[in-house]
């Protein structure tokens, strides 16, 4: 199963922009520990995460071919 992962803003220095995991990760919970867990200074950080361009606000189920993006806190204007 492979997962798209974009990163935007502050959290490019810390993930790197585009990622393509191909590990087993069921769900956003488990994606967001693997990410903190290999990307330690994410976890300090404030982000939200959107799956195929539609932000979540609870655990979603990743299926093959899915985007994954980590967004940092934005404001408009």
């Amino acid at each position: 199963m492979a997962i798209k992962i974009i990163s935007f803003g502050q959290l490019v220095p810390i993930t790197g922009s585009n990622l393509v995991l191909e590990a087993g990760i069921a769900d956003t919970d488990a994606l967001k520990q693997w990410m903190e867990d290999h990307h330690p200074g994410l976890a300090q950080l404030n982000y939200v995460i959107a799956v195929d361009k539609n932000i979540i606000g609870k655990n979603t189920v990743l299926t093959d071919g899915v985007t994954v993006a980590l967004l940092p806190p934005f404001s408009g204007g």
